[in-house]
């Protein structure tokens, strides 16, 4: 299967990414990791990415486009995979729509974890990282809420989006994760079971 998942940061998308990849058995194909490994190792695309990431923006699309294009490519990528950071903007999902159905693929499933705002507020003040300047957090925030509505509308139009209540324990937000795999699961079983009906044979003469 190949799922997205779309949360604003603090929202617990790396706990929710880590046991679903172990659920599914597909790779983890996460922008932020992409493009802090790229910045580590110096390449032209991380050091034009640091630029938007250090202000807090989002990095522009032609350099994530990039990056995940060449990852959906991998061998390893045939079975499905988990989207986390991708799609994050309206273009970028036309986009991937686009390249997927070029190899008779699709997206079958996008959760959103749904967190209020007040609550990744706490969530960042509790984890301290070096990175968590709350200026920088609250543009993240805000470029997250104006970029991803029209994503979601757009997931939401062909009815692929599930949105799951963030709060909570780990545990109990896994099983509405889990839940609402469940029902792509059906959705892709039944498009299957649909395309491969055979006809009935005609009744002899």
């Amino acid at each position: 299967m190949r799922i997205i998942l779309i949360g604003p940061p603090g929202a617990g998308k790396g706990t929710q990414c880590q046991r679903l990849i172990e659920y599914l058995r597909v790779p983890h194909l996460s922008t932020g990791e992409m493009l802090r490994a790229a910045v580590r190792a110096g390449t032209p695309e991380g050091i034009e990415a640091e630029k938007y990431m250090g202000q807090g923006q989002l990095v522009p699309d032609p350099i994530i486009v990039e990056m995940v294009t060449k990852r959906l490519e991998y061998r390893d990528c045939r079975g499905g995979c988990l989207l986390d950071g991708f799609p994050r903007t309206l273009p970028q999902a036309e986009i991937l729509d686009d390249l997927l159905e070029r190899h008779a693929m699709s997206v079958d499933g996008v959760i959103e974890l749904a967190v209020p705002h007040d609550e990744l507020i706490h969530r960042m003040m509790a984890r301290k990282r070096a990175d968590d300047d709350p200026t920088i957090f609250s543009k993240r925030i805000a470029s997250f809420e104006l970029q991803t509505a029209p994503l979601l509308e757009y997931y939401q139009s062909q009815k692929k989006l599930a949105t799951i209540d963030g709060l909570g324990d780990a545990e109990s937000i896994f099983k509405r994760v889990l839940e609402a795999v469940q029902r792509f699961k059906n959705v892709v079983n039944l498009k299957g079971s649909k395309r491969n009906g055979s006809r009935r044979p005609s009744p002899p003469l």
